[in-house]
């Protein structure tokens, strides 16, 4: 399974900073794949990730995949510090400022994982980190901005430019930043090939189009079969 980025998480999370908490849930609710992959850090990662794409998780699902990440071992691989900085950012992503400290977790452990392997899981913690730089408030990270995020993503989308996580990516920082018109054709690479997107990446996309101005790529796309042309 592939990363998620930060989805919005972290960005908007924090820079408007007011997601609720959802209720607690007693310990016996964990969702078992979770529970499971406790001791795995990717399987963590990825089982956590299953749950956000089916929106079956719980608040108390993203804790206890954050307490368990912290007691992993880890192995000198990129593995432990991504999945470690990518579950931090799904808690931060729910408990918005509440969580503004645990940023430079993630930073951290992006950039660590970064240094160990840039081409694991096809540039992850590049996207996951390129992606804070751009949407989290520059007083919480350390090492970078929002213009050197989207060197970053774009970077990605160089390397690997079949990776459509990388162009939604980049069409997300672009947006934040209010610049609409490089994210279009991006969107519309990504808008093409939405079936191939995991589900919660669809639910991004369609946010971003909305705040996109209709790039004429939607326009085909909106209408009829029979108003399409051969």
């Amino acid at each position: 399974m592939r990363g998620p980025g930060i989805h919005l998480g972290i960005g908007l999370a924090l820079a408007f900073g007011f997601s609720a908490c959802a209720t607690p849930q007693p310990p016996n609710s964990i969702a078992p794949s979770l529970v499971s992959a406790q001791s795995n850090a990717l399987a963590l990662h990825d089982a956590l990730e299953a749950l956000i794409d089916e929106r079956s998780d719980t608040a108390a699902d993203r804790e206890f995949a954050y307490q368990s990440i912290l007691k992993v071992r880890d192995k000198g691989g990129p593995e432990t510090p991504y999945a470690r900085a990518a579950i931090t950012g799904r808690l931060i992503q729910q408990r918005g400022l509440l969580a503004a400290g645990l940023v430079a977790d993630v930073e951290r452990n992006a950039e660590l994982s970064r240094t160990r392997d840039p081409e694991f899981r096809e540039g992850a913690a590049t996207r996951l980190l390129g992606t804070l730089y751009v949407m989290a408030p520059a007083t919480l990270v350390s090492h970078g901005n929002s213009e050197s995020g989207i060197e970053l993503l774009e970077g990605l989308v160089a390397k690997y430019p079949d990776s459509l996580e990388n162009h939604l990516r980049l069409a997300e920082g672009y947006l934040a930043l209010g610049d609409t018109k490089p994210a279009h054709p991006h969107l519309c690479l990504c808008l093409a090939k939405k079936d191939e997107l995991r589900p919660s990446d669809q639910a991004l996309l369609d946010e971003l189009v909305v705040g996109a101005g209709m790039p004429g790529c939607l326009e085909v796309s909106a209408s009829s079969p029979s108003e399409r042309t051969p």
